[in-house]
């Protein structure tokens, strides 16, 4: 007859020597399937408070990036002190990626085949190939876009430079921009992480109005509504800064996007 009292059966399992296998796959079964419960509790049990710690992290950083920018506080307090928010963009279709958010786009940026490679007569920021989503940031005034955060990247002088441009809601106006990566000449390129100088972009004009892109670093003073002044002696840092905004405000960049807000559709 077999026994199926758990109790004896338990006993006799204990009672087997410890080099037994079946003792030992039973125990580590055993052992593995209280783990699994474990972590299954506290995954659900912990979840709610990870996503409130997330999303009050993400709203730190984007306050500490707003204030990084020249300006941004007063244009703020203009839209009625809204908070910024963040939305991952399909940058060839200008509109929202679907099925991406913030804790997904770095993983999707990690994949090759979210990205385009860009023939040379399009890489004018000279970073050989364009990501086709990215995480932007909006602050909105009611049902109105008021400014629009754009990540940007180019070649500098010594390596890649990493920087936030804001535009405002006509798309056309610089609101401000922000360095947050470089590695240019400390003394001379280096100079772009000043706040005076990131401050002479805020007013600045990116294009005519036939819609041809005017916007530049000028070789010295600043002479149009197009230009911000030069840094003497860093002509190459000067000259990346130029391309690389060109190029993201233009079609190969976040042109679609842009184009797209002017139209009222995002």
């Amino acid at each position: 007859m077999i026994d199926l009292n758990p109790i004896s059966g338990w006993k006799r399992l204990l009672a087997l020597p410890n080099e037994s296998r079946t003792k030992t796959i039973v125990v580590a079964f055993l052992l593995s399937a209280a783990c699994a419960v474990l972590v299954t509790t506290a995954t659900v049990y912990l979840r709610p408070i990870q996503i409130q710690n997330r999303a009050a992290e993400e709203q730190l950083r984007l306050d500490k990036l707003l204030a990084s920018i020249p300006g941004m506080s007063e244009i703020v307090a203009e839209a009625g002190g809204s908070a910024l928010s963040s939305v991952v963009v399909d940058l060839t279709k200008g509109s929202v990626a679907e099925g991406q958010t913030s804790q997904t786009v770095q993983a999707a940026l990690d994949d090759p085949s979210n990205w385009t490679q860009l023939a040379p007569e399009q890489d004018t920021a000279d970073i050989g190939a364009r990501p086709d989503i990215a995480q932007i940031f909006i602050l909105r005034d009611q049902d109105r876009i008021a400014l629009l955060l754009l990540p940007i990247i180019g070649s500098g002088y010594n390596g890649p430079i990493r920087a936030m441009l804001a535009l405002r809601g006509d798309m056309n106006t610089i609101a401000g921009l922000t360095i947050t990566d470089q590695a240019e000449t400390p003394g001379l390129g280096a100079r772009i992480e000043e706040a005076e100088w990131q401050a002479l972009f805020a007013g600045k004009q990116i294009a005519d109005d036939k819609g041809t892109l005017r916007f530049s670093v000028a070789r010295g003073p600043a002479n149009t509504e197009y230009e911000v002044d030069g840094i003497t002696g860093a002509t190459r840092t000067s000259n990346a800064i130029t391309r690389m905004v060109r190029f993201w405000v233009g079609p190969d960049g976040y042109g679609p996007l842009i184009d797209a807000v002017r139209r009222g559709e995002f």
